[in-house]
This record gives C-alpha cells, sequence and structure tokens, in this order.
C-alpha cells in the first residue's frame, strides 16, 4: 500500500464532515418521515420543504444563552459533551466503506483506519462514550440529571453485553476481528446476516438500546427523568450530546451493514460507498420507523427484555455457532 499520511488527513476531514452533515439533516429527515406516518407535514417552514431546518436550528442553538449551574464542577461539566461527541466520531474511522481505489500513484483504502482489531476498537469506544453521560450528569450537581445519567449506564452496559455476544459468531466464522476481513469473508460466500440471522435480530435490539432510541429511550424520557443526564445543559453544550446520539445511530447502522450486509458490495465495486450509504440509510429509516411505531417500555421491561431474551438468545447462537464452525473444520 502506498498511501502517505497526508490522505488519511483528507480522508478524516471527509469524513467527519460528511457525518456532521448527515447529523445535521438527520434530524430533518426524522422529523419530516415521521411527520408523513403521523398525518402532518413535519419541517415546511424553514426554505423550500423545510431544507433549511437543520441550519436554523445550529444557529438557535450558538445564540441561545449557554447557563451554567453555579454549583457545577466546572472542568469537568465542559467536558463531558465533548468526550461523548469524539468518540461518537471517532469510532466511524475504522468502517470500510469501500474496496480502495489506486489514483495516480497513490493506493487509498476504503477506511480511515485498517487495524486488525478494528471491531474491539469500535466497542472500546462506544463504552468511553458512557464516561461522558455519567460525568455530564454527576458534574451538573443536581439530582434529576445524576439520576438521569445513571439510568442511562446502567442500560447502556446491560445492553453491550448482548451486543457483543451478537457479534461473537460473525468473528468465529470470519476467523478475525478486522472488519475488512469479515466484509471480504462475505464477498467469498454469503452475507452474514442469512447464516447469523438471530444474531442481527439481537444485535439490532441491542443497538437501538445503546443508542437510546424509542422504543428503549427511557434515559431521556421526559416524562419521567426531566430530560436525563442532560438536564442542567443549554445551547451547543447540549447540541453536543444531541449530535453524539446520532452520529453514534449512524455507526451503528454502519457497523451492521459491514457486519452483515456485506458492506460496501454491490452490483458494481467502485461504487462500493454508494452502496454502502444506500444500505446504512435503509437501516436508519427502520430506526425511524420503529419511532413512530412503538411505544415506549417500561425501565423493568426494558431490563427484563435484555437479561431474560436478548442475552440468552445471543448466547445461544455464539454456542451454535461455535458447533458448526467445530465441526465444519
Amino acid at each position: 500500500m502506498n498511501e502517505p499520511w497526508w490522505i488519511d488527513a483528507i480522508k478524516a476531514l471527509v469524513i467527519v464532515n460528511l457525518l456532521l452533515g448527515m447529523f445535521a439533516y438527520m434530524t430533518w429527515l426524522e422529523r419530516k418521515l415521521i411527520g408523513r406516518m403521523q398525518r402532518r407535514y413535519g419541517p415546511n417552514r424553514a426554505g423550500p420543504y423545510g431544507l433549511l431546518q437543520p441550519i436554523a436550528d445550529l444557529v438557535k442553538l450558538i445564540r441561545k444563552e449557554s447557563f451554567f449551574p453555579g454549583t457545577a464542577v466546572g472542568t469537568l461539566y465542559i467536558s463531558a459533551p465533548v468526550i461523548s461527541a469524539f468518540t461518537a466520531l471517532a469510532a466511524f474511522a475504522v468502517i470500510p466503506f469501500g474496496e480502495g481505489w489506486h489514483i495516480w500513484h497513490y493506493d487509498i483504502s476504503g477506511e480511515i483506519v485498517n487495524v486488525p482489531i478494528s471491531l474491539i476498537f469500535i466497542f472500546a469506544l462506544g463504552s468511553l462514550g458512557v464516561y461522558g453521560f455519567i460525568i455530564g450528569g454527576w458534574a451538573s450537581n443536581s439530582k434529576y440529571a445524576l439520576l438521569g445519567s445513571m439510568r442511562t449506564c446502567a442500560q447502556l452496559v446491560s445492553y453491550e453485553v448482548a451486543l457483543a455476544l451478537s457479534v461473537l459468531g460473525i468473528v468465529l466464522m470470519t476467523g478475525s476481528l478486522s472488519l475488512t476481513d469479515i466484509v471480504a469473508k462475505q464477498q467469498d460466500t454469503i452475507w452474514f446476516a442469512v447464516p447469523q440471522f438471530i444474531g442481527l435480530l439481537v444485535f439490532f435490539a441491542a443497538g437501538t438500546a445503546e443508542t437510546n432510541r424509542p422504543p428503549f429511550d427511557l434515559p431521556e424520557a421526559d416524562t419521567e427523568l426531566v430530560a436525563g443526564y442532560h438536564t442542567e445543559y443549554s445551547g451547543m453544550r447540549f447540541g453536543l450530546f444531541s449530535m453524539a446520539e446520532y452520529v453514534n445511530m449512524i455507526t451503528l447502522s454502519g457497523l451492521c451493514v459491514t457486519l452483515f450486509f456485506g458492506g460496501w458490495i454491490g452490483p458494481w465495486s467502485p461504487l462500493g460507498p454508494l452502496w454502502f450509504l444506500l444500505k446504512v440509510l435503509l437501516l436508519i429509516f427502520l430506526f425511524i420507523w420503529l419511532r413512530a411505531t412503538l411505544p415506549r417500555l417500561r425501565y423493568d421491561q426494558l431490563m427484563a427484555f435484555g437479561w431474560k431474551i436478548l442475552l440468552p438468545l445471543a448466547t445461544l447462537n455464539a454456542l451454535v455457532t461455535a458447533a458448526l464452525v467445530v465441526a465444519f473444520r
């Protein structure tokens, strides 16, 4: 590979800006789709078809007063949303979006960073992102924010177990923790959504809970917790928390596409990034559809679903896959 460092820097700059732009217009798309599903218009005032609504929201967040609780722990209070946003953006660095290209004298890989343990890298960053939520709730010095952060962390830590076990079957079938190798294996055989269908269901359900999306959005349920861990945040500090959640949803969709739906694999390999984007958008549409359809779970239902249903399913799927791998080898 003849890929100098400045090509990686350009890819990182392009991908980060694409993620930020995609996050901004995901807010527009979600409100528009849910509006149609609920027989109303959604955003339709700021620009044609409401397309300038994300820009209006950004201006509002920048200009809004960013209050600071008098008893908050200053440095930690400010750094919490930064931690959440940074880990969300960094996780996308190892997700491959194309097979790679040779342009002039240089080779350009289909990901920003190709590491042999990229799957563990993503889970590690997801675990670090939890610290942003717990620190934000604690540093606000508010019992409501602290209660919200504790409930958020309890949910995220609980569903991380099922999420990790759901991909264990893929690791056993591939024999690698590299996302590039996982996509290459599907290119040679079959999309893992077929042999790992149970793992796919567990991964999607646990991933929905990991991103605090409905029906697993109790950590931020306004009627329960006064908005949760970010109760004492305003302006762009609140905006960073919101951005982290949407970027996490995009990253999780990209990871799901990579693990189960062949990543960039499509009819014509040079269009790999386009096929990858289309698959990600379809999964994001499913996230939005669930929000418009399903009622919110109670906390006891939420935890019981994770420990009594998803965890046994993920464990059984991993054991069956291990047995099959041993038998056929």
